[in-house]
């Protein structure tokens, strides 16, 4: 007998399929499409489990799509810029670009050797000419648009990466690619007008059905769409109107203090000549070295210094202390809070610190604060108290009212606020897309002409040590002439967020060889959007946004039909192992390259598919690969010990062998039974619930059910139904077809099949099979098991209660008992109750 060998086989098949070119989409508008899509890597030169976890759930969509007969799209690139290529080339003195191809090299070796169904014909590479052309392309495209523009701002500034962050990439005050901490600069940066799009970003959220509930709120939460009121107060000592937002007008007459930004131009008018004024310049100095990110993080300490002035409330005249504050934003809103401790926890905990009056004007409907000290804020709804003629008001109609009162007087209006931030795309390194644009002293700024992009990146550039914008560096490059009046000008040598080429890279693959535009509007048609969408839930903001922003734009400049992205999204858990991530610093990591080699990657494929929901998080288990291993050579073994039942296919196909079989017997039925039990039970779980765990169960069941007929079956009985068993067993090929590839192409082969698998239909279940004739149903007697009878399925509940009570052992229980009631379980259970 032949043993599983898949060290032989998988690289069989493998060439097999590339060299006939296996997984090239089709050209089928007539059939109906689906696009899956696994993130694309950056090409860091080796893949780790949660590479193998995440193409193993795409590949086995796909390749399964592809058997219920869509037309499959399913694309690999590589998202190639970055910072560590360019770091790598510092510290090994080799070119970015060899780095990159050499590693990309490596990882498409180890994606083929997954067995991985891609159409490699459509693959990109973002740091190639002929993609990052499309990306100044769509540049020009937001800048003709007035959506790209540049102006000096304070940025997030990465000593170690000497580069600026978005604030989506600072995690904690560091660095989301070194850790290192951030600080603030100030810096002509390129922006791209992402607010523009807040409302729309925000609303169509709800349109996101197939997108888990938590990563829209993490959205919804970056855009922070606030509904609130601009209310002027005034400076006592100068006159100076101070404006402040706040989404709790209600809380007015609650105001016992105002916070200002250490960067809001009042500190220093208020400050200047007095005796406070140098504690807090060196406070504003301080602060001017911390970033934003840090300073409003929940696990900074809110200080505050008081700055000798004092704000006068416009809705009763009060006079309150004006402080600079560390917390307080001028980024958001207009740089001023205004304090109210009873009804916020963050201003509570700040006035005890600071010994500041507490007011409460909001009571619950069965409380009364204001007889007692608060112990915390009351942040809840309630009736007004404390506020003048709008005492016994409900709060939510207090904020309504009190913004209107204001609004007469010019001293407040409606307004709605977002926490979102133009997007910042300016990156002060190598080794990314340069801007398209030239700096004139006769013109100004001047956009390259489409007709000369790319503008491409310059090569021999000497990247030994870390520099800020090493363009700069290129004369070559950095001098060129203007292309409106000839003269001398200079390029810019910002290059692009990497985030600007992965937001719109899914648009690129449906027409990757177009060089008249990004892609035409033919392709982009039928395949967009992307049906499944695959990756980590860490992009739930930086990527994801940024490709609904990107979508939502090219929509409106008429390329696309579509306004998302992405019809389904699964964000797949981590990989552990022994209880924590895998890491090389905790010694717990296991490569894919090591389960290919000692098992296969059948194996590995199927381990990280059944070893839990793809939505969840995985703890690596040798016991669990060892046990998935032994399934795949059980299985084998199985095919190898009835090889003999396959006999070459009649004319009119398997339905005319079927048709030629005896009347099956019960054990027959039976597995018939478990065959399209299992058909029913794979589909839905691949189909529906994208549980490709309990899918795998059910084909292990199935196994086990033709070993159990097997075992039990008489030689005649085999040798008489020897096509429908025939039909069993390929059955259980194309069922494990996606999961293990390999395997079940050598099966498919040795059971005499000419074509792929991978080109078979879907079996479909017949919901006849699945009815049974007769069931074993337990009988009970004041919930005691007193039986078991074995009945006709269809047998009434009257008919079943009959048969029960016939029961020789259950007729004891019931002698000279009165029956007080009778539960009946169709086809399980009968419970009679008796006293």
């Amino acid at each position: 007998m032949n043993e599983y060998n898949p060290k032989e086989l998988e690289p069989k098949w493998q060439a097999y399929w590339q060299e006939h070119n296996f997984h090239r989409t089709g050209d089928a508008p007539d059939r109906a499409k689906y696009y899956v899509l696994e993130m694309f890597p950056y090409p860091s030169g080796k893949l780790h489990m949660g590479h193998m976890r995440v193409y193993s759930i795409g590949d086995v969509l796909a390749r399964f799509l592809r058997m219920r007969g869509f037309n499959v799209l399913h694309p690999m690139g590589w998202d190639a810029f970055g910072l560590p290529a360019e770091n790598a080339a510092m510290e090994h003195g080799v070119d970015p670009a060899e780095w990159t191809d050499s590693n990309i090299a490596a990882m498409k070796a180890q994606q083929n050797a997954l067995g991985l169904s891609y159409d490699w014909e459509r693959e990109l590479t973002t740091c190639y000419p002929d993609y990052y052309r499309w990306n100044q392309w769509i540049f020009l495209l937001f800048y003709h648009q007035g959506l790209a523009y540049k102006k000096k701002a304070p940025v997030n500034w990465c000593p170690r990466c000497v580069t600026v962050l978005a604030n989506e990439q600072v995690e904690s005050g560091l660095c989301w690619r070194c850790s290192s901490e951030v600080s603030p600069r100030e810096l002509d940066q390129w922006f791209l007008k992402i607010t523009d799009y807040s409302d729309r970003l925000l609303d169509d959220l709800k349109l996101l059905d197939g997108w888990p509930q938590r990563v829209k709120i993490m959205q919804e939460n970056w855009i922070g769409r606030s509904y609130g009121a601009d209310i002027t107060f005034t400076v006592k000592e100068t006159g100076d109107e101070m404006p402040v937002f706040t989404t709790r007008p209600d809380t007015l007459f609650g105001v016992t203090y105002m916070v200002l930004a250490p960067e809001h131009p009042l500190v220093e008018k208020l400050t200047r000549g007095t005796p406070r004024e140098e504690e807090i310049r060196e406070f504003v100095q301080k602060m001017s070295r911390e970033s934003e990110i840090a300073r409003t993080s929940a696990e900074t300490e809110k200080v505050g210094l008081f700055t000798g002035a004092h704000a006068i409330n416009p809705v009763n005249g009060e006079e309150v202390p004006i402080l600079v504050g560390n917390y307080v934003l001028m980024s958001y809103g207009s740089g001023a809070v205004m304090g109210v401790p009873a009804h916020d926890q963050r201003d509570f905990l700040f006035a005890r610190k600071y010994q500041l009056p507490i007011r409460v004007v909001i009571n619950p409907p069965d409380k009364d604060l204001t007889l007692q000290p608060l112990e915390a804020a009351y942040e809840d709804p309630g009736m007004m108290v404390n506020s003048g003629s709008f005492n016994g008001m409900d709060n939510e109609e207090g904020k309504k009212a009190l913004t209107a009162w204001l609004a007469q007087r010019g001293q407040g209006a409606n307004r709605v606020m977002y926490r979102l931030r133009d997007w910042l795309i300016s990156r002060q390194r190598y080794w990314g897309t340069p801007i398209p644009i030239i700096y004139c002293a006769r013109c100004g700024t001047v956009p390259v002409p489409e007709e000369d992009l790319p503008v491409v990146l310059p090569t021999g550039l000497n990247l030994s040590r870390i520099q800020q914008s090493p363009l700069k560096e290129m004369e070559s490059f950095m001098h060129t002439t203007c292309p409106r009046c000839g003269q001398e000008a200079r390029r810019e040598t910002d290059t692009m967020d990497t985030f600007f080429c992965s937001s719109w890279y899914y648009m690129r693959f449906v027409d990757p060889q177009c060089d008249q535009a990004p892609f035409r509007r033919e392709p982009g048609d039928y395949w967009l959007p992307v049906d499944q969408y695959i990756g980590g839930i860490e992009h739930a903001v930086l990527h994801l946004l940024y490709s609904r922003f990107f979508t939502k734009f090219l929509y409106d400049q008429g390329l696309v039909q579509i306004q998302e992205p992405f019809q389904r999204l699964l964000a797949q858990g981590m990989v552990y192992k022994d209880g924590a991530k895998m890491s090389k610093s905790k010694g717990n990591v296991v490569t894919p390259d090591e389960i290919i080699e000692k098992y296969g990657a059948d194996t590995g494929r199927l381990f990280i598919l059944f070893a839990s929901p793809p939505e969840k998080d995985l703890d690596w288990s040798d016991r669990g690969v060892e046990g998935c291993h032994r399934f795949l050579r059980r299985a084998w073994r199985l095919f190898q010990l009835h090889i003999g039942l396959f006999q070459p296919l009649p004319p009119e196909g398997r339905q005319g062998n079927m048709d030629a079989q005896p009347e099956p017997g019960p054990a027959e039925l039976e597995l018939r039974r478990a065959m399209h039990a299992a058909i029913k039970k794979v589909t839905y779980d691949i189909e529906e619930r994208f549980n490709f765990n309990t899918a795998i169960s059910a084909i292990m069941e199935l196994v086990n059910s033709i070993y159990g007929y097997f075992n039990l079956a008489e030689e005649e009985a085999v040798e008489r139904h020897r096509i429908f068993l025939g039909e069993v067993l390929e059955t259980v090929i194309v069922l494990l077809a996606p999961f293990a590839p390999h395997l079940c192409e050598e099966l498919w082969h040795q059971c005499g099949r000419r074509e792929s698998v991978h080109r078979e239909s879907w079996p479909s279940y017949d919901a006849a099979a699945l009815k049974v004739e007769e069931v074993e149903v337990v009988v009970q007697v004041n919930g005691k098991v007193r039986g078991h009878i074995q009945v006709a399925a269809d047998l009434s509940e009257d008919e079943l209660l009959e048969a029960a009570r016939e029961h020789e052992r259950v007729k004891s229980y019931l002698q000279g008992k009165e029956v007080v009631k009778t539960i009946t379980v169709p086809q399980k259970l009968v419970n009679i109750v008796v006293r």
